[in-house]
């Protein structure tokens, strides 16, 4: 009875955890991305440079660096990923999103490079950006008859008269995203500053009824992902309850195949908000964690978690959702494997 009602316990502290540290700060202001995603960005604008008839040097290199300037975990970066992948973006394009948001920005790589030493650093911003142009790829390639039906509906909505100018855009995003920004990071002086530009943005740009469907597609993300985010992060307390740190360290203090594939398995169903990855790395290495499946799990562990997996799976299927969830599990597992030889 007591190990139930610590399981249970496990469970609610991480869901209580995180509504506390990461509903208002973080996932409240990427909704609103979100929906804003979906209904101003222009149609033409997403499927220039996302979508399935973008020349994929442009769409791919835009996706996999756009994380640099997001401090978003795996779950906050599930409505931007939703958003754009609703506006006609590529499979390919989004998914290489959906992997770089996370995996990849400023703050996560400078603190890595200081507590993981620079050698982890710098593997891992070059194994992030080459993960997520060649998970693209690949899913663009197994997925390309659906993607060729995506091109021809493309054809056929490619003009978007009421859509705002591009400056406006720039402005009105670039607001939102720094909202975003500060508000994760609490400095909660320039976020008072952006509310009051975002005010007046909204007051002399958008129209009463603009406003209105805004609020009514946030609504939509919001219903779509935070019941199978709250389950998945409340399994996910339970799961890191039951498995006691000494079991894992034990299992990845070498630099096999297997050591690799159970760091980065084991990342892949926990979950990180962004930045707790490193210190919980750093106490798995204190313990004995070979470099390569340290970053084994730095690679997979951010990009993927299993409220991640749930919500993806409510977004684009069981099917491409098991094919992303697997290809991030074994570039994982070989790119932590090689960089520990070579280390």
């Amino acid at each position: 009875m007591d190990i139930l009602t610590s399981i249970w316990q496990g469970g609610l502290d991480a869901l209580l955890e995180y509504l506390s540290a990461h509903v208002l700060t973080c996932l409240v202001p990427a909704f609103f991305i979100a929906g804003a995603i979906a209904l101003f960005i222009s149609q033409s604008a997403v499927l220039k440079y996302f979508g399935p008839q973008a020349k994929r040097i442009m769409s791919y290199g835009i996706a996999s660096v756009s994380g640099t300037i997001l401090a978003v975990c795996s779950c906050t970066v599930l409505p931007l990923f939703g958003g754009i992948y609703k506006r006609g973006a590529g499979i390919g394009p989004a998914v290489a999103f959906l992997y770089s948001g996370p995996a990849i920005n400023v703050l996560a790589i400078t603190y890595s490079a200081k507590i993981l030493g620079y050698d982890l650093g710098l593997a891992r911003v070059i194994g992030a950006i080459m993960f997520s142009v060649g998970i693209g790829l690949i899913m663009a390639f197994i997925y390309r008859k659906e993607e060729s039906q995506k091109k021809d509906v493309a054809f056929a909505i490619l003009t978007d008269p009421d859509s705002k100018s591009l400056w406006q855009q720039l402005i009105f995003f670039s607001v939102l995203v720094g909202i975003l920004v500060f508000a994760a990071s609490k400095n909660w002086i320039a976020t008072g500053i952006l509310m009051v530009v975002l005010l007046v943005v909204l007051w002399r740009w958008f129209s009463k009824s603009e406003l209105a469907q805004w609020m009514k597609e946030t609504l939509h993300f919001a219903r779509l992902i935070v019941p199978w985010l709250l389950v998945g992060v409340f399994a996910a307390g339970i799961i890191k309850g039951v498995i006691p740190e000494s079991v894992v360290t034990s299992y990845v203090g070498g630099n096999s195949i297997l050591s690799n594939f159970i760091a980065s398995f084991t990342g892949a169903l926990m979950y990180f908000s962004t930045l707790t990855e490193v210190p919980i790395i750093k106490a798995f290495m204190d313990l004995g964690m070979g470099k390569g499946p340290a970053l084994a799990l730095l690679l997979a562990g951010p990009a993927l978690s299993l409220p991640n997996m749930l919500v993806i799976r409510s977004i684009m299927g069981t099917r491409k959702t098991l094919t992303y969830v697997s290809l991030v599990i074994i570039m994982a597992t070989i790119t932590g494997y090689i960089f520990g030889i070579i280390v």
